[in-house]
């Protein structure tokens, strides 16, 4: 048996016929850049997220770029992120010449920790720091409250990735909507995924989203007349077509990752891997379903891959030892809970499509490797 992460074949063969006539109203249309589509995605987009403004550019990680410019981040201004996330969080930071300060993660969570964002800000005069990037990893929200309450302490903007967490909620407020901008991405492999690269920034600032606006559209309102030196981050009317298609099914998908969710923490309940905590702060949609193995993390990660079972690990190094971060000055050790992550945690399959059948033999694949 063949198990993959996530099956986007079978996704999408029941709203085949949907998804063909929105990108044929594309073609039809010839509004292939912005345009129509775009403009009604946008809008769905503010109603389903409850948020005054959504501006579709061109993937998630020009949505954070775009969102730092945005909030007058500049060159030389120095960026909170986690240690343990994908690289493009402080990939973003690093493209606009600001300076990725990181910090390390909650230990339950994978989220950013209060208590080394707090360390970090001590050296807040040398770094320069004028902002937080909270990553909702893995599909569950960072500490909002605490982190807000941090930024207005010492007057720093928030941009949170919400890359993994489209959907989650933090007390009832969906994620994205609670600091100062939201970056999302639409990669195909997202719980809400585009069919090619595309992303979104969140914000209820007017001048920020009018700001976003004017960046992503090569710096102009007008035609030919440019306003600031912008960028091509423009989201495509055939991407948005799909996803205004898909975003109609994406509460019953994250209600189906939940569901694979819990039938694996019960058929683990009793073996020795820690299953993903849930803050009580907020819901987890499952954009990863991470386990946590103290000893032989590889050993059951490679078993899985051989039963056929696609089992990866988010991520096996932390960005303070990533090569191209080395001229930031982290050694290891610096984090010490990011690196403990990385050794320890695998994924299992959480495709909302998988049947009972294959949820069965990913279970029966797991407590043999642990039963030796």
């Amino acid at each position: 048996m063949r198990i993959s992460a996530l099956d986007l074949k079978r996704q999408i063969a029941p709203i085949r016929q949907e998804l063909d006539m929105a990108i044929k109203d594309v073609i039809d249309s010839t509004s292939f850049i912005l345009g129509k589509a775009v403009n009604t995605f946008e809008e769905n987009v503010m109603k389903y997220c409850r948020v005054k403004y959504a501006i579709g550019v061109s993937n998630g990680t020009d949505a954070i770029s775009l969102a730092l410019l945005a909030l007058g981040i500049k060159a030389g201004d120095g960026v909170i992120c986690p240690a343990f996330t994908y690289y493009a969080t402080a990939g973003a930071i690093a493209s606009i010449g600001a300076r990725p300060v990181f910090a390390d993660i909650d230990s339950d969570t994978y989220c950013i920790s209060l208590k080394s964002i707090e360390k970090v800000l001590k050296n807040k005069k040398k770094y320069k720091i004028k902002a937080i990037i909270p990553v909702h990893l893995y599909g569950q929200c960072s500490d909002m409250d605490g982190i807000m309450k941090l930024a207005r302490k010492y007057n720093l903007k928030v941009v949170e990735d919400t890359a993994q967490a489209f959907g989650a909620e933090y007390k009832g407020r969906k994620a994205g909507t609670i600091g100062n901008c939201g970056s999302v991405s639409f990669f195909p492999g997202k719980n809400l995924g585009a069919f090619g690269d595309a992303g979104m920034i969140l914000t209820n600032n007017k001048a920020a989203a009018e700001r976003a606006r004017i960046l992503r559209n090569q710096g102009n309102k007008t035609k030919y007349i440019h306003l600031m030196l912008g960028r091509n981050n423009r989201m495509d009317g055939m991407q948005a077509a799909a996803l205004n298609v898909k975003l109609r099914y994406l509460d019953d998908w994250n209600k189906k990752r939940q569901e694979l969710a819990q039938y694996y923490n019960n058929n683990l309940s009793l073996f020795a891997v820690k299953t993903p905590f849930v803050a009580e702060y907020s819901t987890h949609i499952y954009h990863q379903y991470v386990l946590r193995i103290a000893r032989s993390r590889d050993g059951m990660m490679n078993y899985l891959q051989k039963k056929g079972i696609d089992s990866r690990v988010f991520y096996p190094i932390p960005l303070h030892l990533q090569k191209c971060f080395r001229y930031l000055g982290y050694k290891r050790g610096d984090f010490p809970e990011s690196e403990k992550a990385a050794r320890q945690t695998l994924t299992l399959p959480i495709d909302p499509c998988l049947t009972q059948k294959e949820r069965r033999y990913i279970s029966q694949s797991l407590k043999e490797f642990i039963n030796g």
